[in-house]
């Protein structure tokens, strides 16, 4: 059920440990692929529209709640890369009192904060109703969705990847029988698409717990372990925290843009509706390698295996950058037919809008893969600074696309904001990584050379990795 991710060669070990995740990550889209088809066939485009329009609203309190998790897993791993079990089982128990907190608070602020900001995004009125409906239905569900991804990360950064999987595609496929059964035969309209996803993340909660507490006698917590040491709460928070408010200034940004978007009209919302979901669909392979090196990375640094962190950075680094060269490819030729499946053949200029916006974004994904690489790797060192100024960076260039591009470029305007945001983000994660890079070389020159792997050094012989 545990595996450590200290031995073997770095970057097998990040790809086995990756592909759970990625095929996890793909089954998480489908189910929102799938919701989008249900909703755009069955209840027509303005539903669609609807539904898409509170999406940057959800990635803003409900984004919080994957960044907390994520970053709760953090001291997880590193303690587990130490071999520290009790400190393990320590931070597993605050992140459960924390995401219980996290989860309930999410609920109260967003159904409290659901209108207002509906109408701030200037959200048109022929939405209205279907928005605020899905919208209040999908913060009620936020104790399920937080638990939903503090079981999840908490299971990988103990290196078990398949587990995760295994319930996220029972997730996926009972959200597609259920989002059929809610609106096409009880007739729930958008709500039910947000009672479908919340049924089956409870569902799959509940199986994991079941199945993890069954197979693994160190996550049997018992009363000690909900007794934290001195410091570990707080290390555990800043560093949840400031990943979690790290997704939310980015999604202040979409907000500002989404209200842009609203503006141009329902067509406007339905093209870029579909088109998210077919880019993050393209991009959940990056994203789970980006997972991926955060725990490796979080791993190695509780073992103290710096030669080896920068090693799996670099390789992850280049096999990104290939995969994402292939997927913008794909997206290039083949994203109008990949619209039609949301939109349907009878509405050519929402499909050309969709496409347009898959355009632009396939040409940028190289700078988004240095992005999930670089700044998963700082963060899984436990460094939270950067990643957060970068957050802010988003936030910036995201809105000021929405404010200053979109009323001169149209549709265009919108379509740029994201290679934008990205490029600014960039910028401070990379001088950051090298200045970690660096502290990495000092530490590893301080090691005795007896305490590093043999492997180590015959992968260091490439003039490539001398490099690194």
């Amino acid at each position: 059920m545990t595996k450590t991710l200290t031995a073997g060669r770095p970057i097998h070990v990040i790809v086995l440990f990756a592909i759970p995740l990625l095929l996890g990550n793909v089954f998480q889209q489908v189910y929102h692929f799938t919701d989008a088809v249900v909703v755009g066939r069955l209840l027509g485009v303005n539903a669609l529209a609807a539904v898409g329009s509170t999406s940057s609203v959800l990635f803003l309190l409900l984004g919080f709640t994957f960044g907390a998790a994520g970053g709760m897993a953090i001291p997880i791993a590193r303690s587990f890369g130490s071999g520290d079990v009790a400190a393990t089982r320590r931070f597993i128990a605050i992140g459960v009192k924390v995401s219980v907190v996290v989860g309930l608070a999410v609920m109260v602020i967003g159904t409290l904060a659901a209108d207002p900001l509906l109408t701030m995004m200037r959200t048109p009125a022929v939405l209205m109703t279907d928005a605020r409906s899905f919208l209040i239905a999908s913060f009620w569900a936020a104790p399920i969705t937080m638990a939903f991804n503090y079981v999840t990360a908490a299971i990988r950064a103990l290196g078990d990847s398949k587990t995760p999987l295994v319930f996220l595609v029972l997730c996926s496929v009972l959200n597609a029988a259920l989002v059929f059964f809610f609106i096409g035969v009880l007739g729930m309209g958008v709500i039910g698409a947000a009672v479908a996803t919340a049924v089956a993340q409870g569902s799959s909660v509940i199986g994991c717990i079941w199945w993890v507490l069954r197979k693994n006698q160190m996550l049997r917590l018992v009363r000690q372990d909900w007794i934290a040491m001195h410091g570990e709460t707080q290390d555990s928070l800043r560093i949840g925290l400031a990943m979690g408010f790290q997704m939310s200034v980015i999604a202040i940004g979409a907000v500002v843009l989404q209200g842009a978007i609203n503006g141009l009209g329902a067509d406007a919302v339905a093209a870029t509706t579909a088109a998210m979901r077919i880019d993050q669909l393209a991009t959940a392979v990056l994203s789970s390698f980006g997972v991926a090196i955060t725990t490796f990375v979080a791993q190695n640094h509780g073992a103290a295996q710096w030669r080896r962190i920068r090693q799996g950075v670099l390789h992850t680094s280049i096999l990104t950058w290939i995969i994402a060269l292939i997927l913008g490819v794909t997206l290039l030729a083949f994203g109008s037919s990949i619209a039609q499946l949301f939109i349907g053949a009878g509405e050519p200029a929402i499909v050309k809008l969709a496409h347009d916006y898959l355009r632009v974004q396939a040409v940028f994904y190289p700078i988004l893969a240095s992005i999930f690489v670089l700044r998963n790797s700082i963060q899984g060192l436990g460094s939270t600074f950067v990643p957060t100024v970068a957050g802010f960076m988003e936030l910036l260039l995201r809105a000021g696309s929405g404010l200053l591009l979109v009323g001169p470029l149209g549709y265009l305007g919108v379509a740029l904001a994201a290679p934008l945001a990205w490029f600014g983000a960039l910028i401070p994660i990379v001088f950051a990584w090298f200045g970690q890079r660096r502290s990495l070389r000092a530490k590893e020159s301080a090691m005795p050379i007896e305490s590093v792997p043999a492997v180590e050094f015959e992968l260091e012989t490439s003039p490539q990795l001398a490099a690194a």
